[in-house]
């Protein structure tokens, strides 16, 4: 590779492993986070240069070729991620609110309710994910616990750490907090996918450094507009900051439209692809007062959510096309 230019930084976190020439190490090291299973390869005995190179990239090993071709190739061997295919890593999925009030925390919810997902709470305003689901009684790390700062956690570990809701595992925000550490963000979604899992993240309109680790790591971004000028205008203006992170990003349109906002007149407006339109969700203030959200087959939500997934099925890892 040429270095961080030939790669993004989702593709340098979902590779089972990298193999760098020198140059390349050193340019990964400046511009990527660390991550487990980089080899510095050399076609002469590796010097002072090509160490340094490795220690700041946080390889494993530096390796002459063709010398070491055996050692290279046992070692890529033992990656244990390696016995399992790319396509049975699991998706990720960011929800972001094209205006405050949009209904993207609902909607993240709602998309791992219809999968076996972990939920992540990005959002530190939002009251947390767990008030939103009736589990804030269910015991289990949040996100102040988490005491991970970067690196690898383990998926096992963490599902068992986190509170659950049916087959989705909630890693939800606090009362109170700051915006959660953009290595932990990253390690968190990356355990998820690499144990298989489907990773949904509740993503802040603020653009923190975790929420754009979440939205670059993402196989599709979603954005939820209302139906209405006002918010066809705050999500046209949001847009462009979004894709400039991860281009497969589209609007799912919720209704009511008061002015008869048609889902393909807010998508021309928002310059999005359309993935989905929902009418209102009946009653859904009332039951997320009682107890919770829950998502009921033939519902509105249920039909947007799997349209979703659908989508996302069925063009990854391509780009959503208009």
């Amino acid at each position: 590779m040429s270095g961080p230019a030939a790669l993004t930084r989702a593709g340098w976190s979902a590779a089972l492993a990298v193999v760098l020439d020198t140059a390349s190490a050193r340019r990964c090291a400046d511009a990527l986070p660390r991550r487990p299973d980089v080899y510095v390869v050399t076609l002469t005995q590796p010097d002072d240069e090509d160490f340094r190179a490795a220690i700041a990239v946080g390889a494993q090993a530096v390796l002459r070729l063709p010398h070491a071709a055996g050692e290279l190739v046992a070692a890529l061997a033992c990656t244990h991620e390696a016995v399992r295919a790319d396509t049975d890593r699991g998706e990720s999925l960011a929800v972001i609110g094209g205006r405050g009030g949009a209904g993207a925390s609902v909607f993240a919810a709602a998309l791992a309710l219809r999968s076996s997902a972990l939920l992540v709470d990005l959002d530190p305003h939002g009251g947390g994910l767990d008030l939103l689901l009736g589990t804030e009684g269910t015991t289990g790390l949040r996100w102040p616990d988490l005491e991970a700062k970067s690196g690898r956690v383990s998926w096992d570990a963490l599902r068992q750490a986190l509170p659950a809701v049916g087959t989705v595992t909630v890693l939800s925000g606090a009362r109170r907090g700051g915006d959660p550490d953009p290595g932990a963000t990253e390690a968190v979604i990356e355990a998820g996918r690499r144990g298989g899992t489907a990773v949904v993240s509740d993503v802040p309109r603020h653009m923190s450094d975790a929420a754009v680790v979440a939205l670059g790591s993402a196989d599709l971004v979603v954005v939820i507009c209302p139906a209405d000028i006002r918010s066809c205008a705050a999500t046209a203006a949001l847009a462009p900051a979004v894709a400039a992170v991860n281009p497969n990003v589209g609007v799912v349109v919720r209704g009511p439209a008061p002015g008869g906002l048609r889902a393909a007149d807010v998508a021309a407006i928002t310059e999005l692809p359309l993935l989905a339109s929902m009418r209102p969700e009946p009653l859904l203030g009332e039951r997320l007062e009682r107890g919770g959200l829950t998502v009921k087959t033939r519902s509105p939500l249920a039909a947007a959510a799997n349209r979703v997934w659908d989508v996302l099925r069925q063009r990854r890892p391509g780009a959503v096309a208009a």
